[in-house]
């Protein structure tokens, strides 16, 4: 960047019927992050203006549609739980609340007969505790299961979680249908020649329902946590642009569940993204290199076709001999940029260290010791210290190192995510619980995870997932996919872990014998 900026005003006024410009030069104060971004507009009639932002058209994670999409399968999951949990509750309140009236008032009985069946003898309360019991287990289960909130909206549907709700709504319906037919036409016991409802059939039957729901939770159990748990299958995760891959491995799930599984591996794994470092920055002797090498040179006299011909050989014979000696200078400059980076390292610590030995945590005296301090500073000159909160303290130490951590952010380009105030608040809580100095220094001196970022720190992350496979089937050996955000991108290279066959082989004991050879040459 330049030490200075230019400011160019244009009068309207005249004099002498001349236009008068005005420019001044303006000293550039030297800001905390140096890095700017040039907004200009495209002269192509093909292309889009970057100060034009109606063609960007960004998502709104709090649109309604989003919400849609977001809470729609859940709260469906929730009302066919609820329903389904409720059930066996509603079989047997129901019939006792006066329900059902058509069971009994058709058929000639007595008060008395009517009290007793729909009464509840030992058995049948103790089925009722069994059916209490079923029910608090099935809604632990409903809980973990079913009710968590889900990790990502996925573009298609989860088919075991689709399948198990299926299952539950199956049996809702048809235990309700064979309990309405039950209740008003069959399930009759005999009592004085007669047939009528038992009640104690009734429970019976709900708690059948609530083991048919307990099954259902446990095959729900097996196809959503238990299945993919077995590794399968070999992934390879390659970021793009700069080439950094983690290999993991992953059990049988979709492509989409798989697509998941990866992010929560990258921003969990993976370094944080500098787009500012794929470029190495130059040093003060390379600057001064490059602006000298980026003079052209013209001949103004005129030359014989000879000579011109000489010169473009020479030329050639100049671009040539740079291309092949690229890869050196590169060796250089990256060898060049680890020393800068060591070195501005090392300065920063030895700043850091000697800054946190400025401070020192206050000891609250006893009654006796503050009584004989107190005593003591009467005739002594030395004023007594003030008490600092974190806060403060911070304020006051952050100056000392603030110049070594601001060339070190400088050369490792990481200055546009780490504000003074987020430095602050950072170093106020390193004092807050009393950490070290290379403490301090952690979020600045490594940089991953990928949620380390504060950036990367957000509700919901948007990324387009890139396959020619249907995202709701299962993976394959050799099948690939991409997950791309803005300038990101990862490609994921699936491949099947290979079977092993394992012999096993017998030594004989007896093989287990040396025999020593001695040579004149030898030093044993």
């Amino acid at each position: 960047m330049a030490p200075f900026q230019t400011s160019v005003n244009l009068g309207d006024d005249s004099r002498d019927g001349q236009e008068i410009i005005e420019v001044s030069i303006l000293p550039q104060d030297e800001t905390w992050g140096d890095n700017t971004t040039a907004i200009t507009g495209n002269t192509s009639e093909q292309s889009i203006s970057m100060e034009d932002v109606s063609y960007f058209q960004m998502s709104d994670d709090r649109g309604v549609g989003f919400a849609c999409q977001r809470y729609l399968e859940r709260g469906l999951a929730v009302l066919l739980c609820a329903v389904a949990f409720v059930s066996p509750l509603a079989m047997v309140v129901l019939p006792r609340l006066g329900f059902f009236p058509s069971a009994f008032d058709s058929l000639d009985l007595t008060q008395n007969e009517r009290l007793r069946l729909v009464a509840c003898n030992a058995e049948c309360k103790g089925m009722l505790v069994s059916l209490a019991a079923r029910l608090l287990l099935l809604a632990i289960g409903l809980w973990a299961l079913f009710l968590r909130q889900p990790l990502a909206i996925m573009p298609r549907i989860f088919l075991f979680r689709s399948c198990a709700l299926l299952l539950v709504l199956i049996s809702s319906f048809a235990y309700w249908l064979f309990y309405i037919v039950q209740v008003t036409e069959g399930a009759r016991a005999i009592v004085s020649g007669s047939s009528v409802v038992d009640y104690k059939t009734l429970v019976g039957y709900a708690t059948s329902y609530c083991d048919t729901l307990l099954f259902v939770h446990y095959v729900a159990v097996v196809l959503l946590e238990i299945r993919h748990l077995q590794p399968l299958y070999h992934v390879k995760v390659i970021r793009s642009p700069d080439g950094e891959s983690h290999s993991y491995s992953i059990g049988q799930l979709s492509i989409q569940r798989a697509a998941v599984w990866v992010l929560q591996r990258y921003y969990t794994e993976f370094s944080i993204y500098n787009p500012y470092l794929e470029r190495l920055p130059m040093s003060k002797a390379q600057r001064k290199a490059a602006a000298v090498s980026s003079f052209k040179y013209y001949d103004v006299d005129g030359a014989t076709p000879a000579q011109q011909q000489s010169q473009s050989r020479a030329v050639l014979a100049a671009h040539a001999r740079r291309r092949d000696s690229s890869h050196n200078e590169r060796f250089y400059e990256e060898h060049e940029y680890e020393r800068r980076v060591k070195k501005r390292r090392a300065r920063l610590v030895t700043a850091a260290e000697e800054a946190f030995t400025h401070i020192k945590r206050m000891q609250q005296p006893s009654a006796p010791q503050q009584q004989h301090d107190q005593q003591g500073d009467v005739g002594s000159t030395v004023p007594p210290a003030i008490p600092l909160d974190p806060q403060e303290a911070a304020q006051a130490i952050f100056p000392s190192m603030a110049r070594a951590l601001q060339k070190y952010l400088r050369v490792t380009r990481q200055q546009p995510r780490h504000t003074v105030e987020s430095i602050l608040k950072h170093l106020a809580h390193c004092l807050k619980h009393d950490m070290s100095p290379r403490a301090f220094l952690e979020p600045y001196l490594v940089e991953a995870p990928v949620l380390q970022n504060d950036k990367e720190r957000r509700t919901n992350h948007n990324w387009s997932l890139i396959c020619d496979e249907l995202l709701s089937r299962p993976l394959s050996d050799g099948c690939t996919f991409q997950l791309i955000q803005n300038d990101v991108s990862l490609t994921v290279s699936i491949h099947r872990i290979p079977h092993f066959t394992v012999s096993e082989e017998v030594v004989d004991p007896k093989s287990n014998k040396f025999v020593l050879k001695l040579n004149s040459e030898t030093s044993v």
